[in-house]
């Protein structure tokens, strides 16, 4: 199988890149890592009439730690690069324990971090997450900088706020807040598969025990990673029990989503898996929650 014929251009800035696009507009696509634009390019599902390489704007590819305990993240940056971060490890535990979630370590020695958000699979794990963590996106175009937040960016299936002329260039992830705990749960086939069902959860706790802060984000149950807006504020300024978590994941299975069914699972064992998932990311985040810093 062959990609149909396309112009290739690899530029070395990022104003570069932006030039290109505004210059060949829908007829260009951005190729980062690769692994999802290449396989559809060879079955022709995807036929680009110009392509521009990122791979050769090394400015896009970095992880640096902020002074108020987060990360920001070039575009750019493997994601086997995160995966085997000590920044990201120490300052953003619920990233370094996704990435092994992400196909497999081939995949991840090509794919990176902006490519992952930017094609916004409703099954990936990177989006759901970056909800969950509230994180930042800078955008570059035509028109200058812009921050959009994670929460903002998916609007659609398949579809982003990003502008035609405009690339994902840093992601930004806001420090941990003390006593906080942390989970990824998810169901596949086999490992490596696209997640079934995905829960991603964040779980801070004040002095009294209560929940002053809560995400939860899911996966592979529509049109992109779904913020369970009815389960959070059951959460919020309560204490955390087995009975509240009962109750969250009964409110996230059967109100926050509207799953549909397809070859590989039922619409309603989605949302079993739901329940089940969305239990268990609790139950590990409020043992995770931790006093930081003290």
């Amino acid at each position: 199988m062959k990609p149909a014929p396309f112009r290739y251009f690899a530029p070395t800035t990022v104003d570069e890149a932006i030039q290109l696009l505004a210059e060949h507009g829908f007829d260009a696509k951005i190729l980062a890592g690769g692994q999802s634009l290449i396989p559809t390019m060879n079955f022709r599902l995807s036929q680009p009439s110009v392509l521009i390489d990122l791979n050769t704007i090394s400015a896009l590819s970095y992880i640096h730690p902020t002074a108020e305990g987060g990360l920001r993240i070039g575009a750019m940056t493997r994601q086997r690069t995160v995966e085997r971060s000590a920044e990201v490890k120490t300052r953003c535990p619920l990233l370094h324990d996704t990435m092994p979630f992400i196909a497999h370590v081939q995949i991840r020695n090509r794919g990176t971090i902006g490519g992952s958000l930017a094609h916004a699979d409703p099954a990936a794990e990177l989006p759901a997450v970056m909800k969950t963590l509230n994180a930042q996106f800078r955008l570059r175009g035509t028109q200058g900088e812009r921050v959009v937040a994670a929460r903002d960016f998916y609007v659609g299936l398949f579809t982003t706020d990003l502008a035609p002329d405009e690339i994902i260039t840093e992601i930004s992830i806001p420090p941990m807040q003390p006593q906080t705990g942390w989970s990824i749960q998810e169901v596949a086939r086999r490992h490596g598969d696209y997640a079934l069902v995905g829960v991603t959860a964040v779980l801070s706790l004040d002095a009294d025990g209560k929940c002053n802060d809560a995400a939860l984000t899911l996966l592979s149950v529509g049109e992109g990673p779904l913020l369970a807006e009815g389960g959070i504020n059951l959460l919020r300024g309560q204490t955390i029990s087995a009975e509240l978590i009962d109750a969250v994941a009964e409110q996230v299975a059967t109100r926050d989503i509207e799953p549909t069914g397809d070859i590989h699972a039922s619409a309603d064992f989605r949302r079993h898996l739901a329940k089940v998932l969305t239990k268990r990311a609790l139950q590990e985040a409020e043992q995770r929650c931790m006093v930081r810093g003290v």
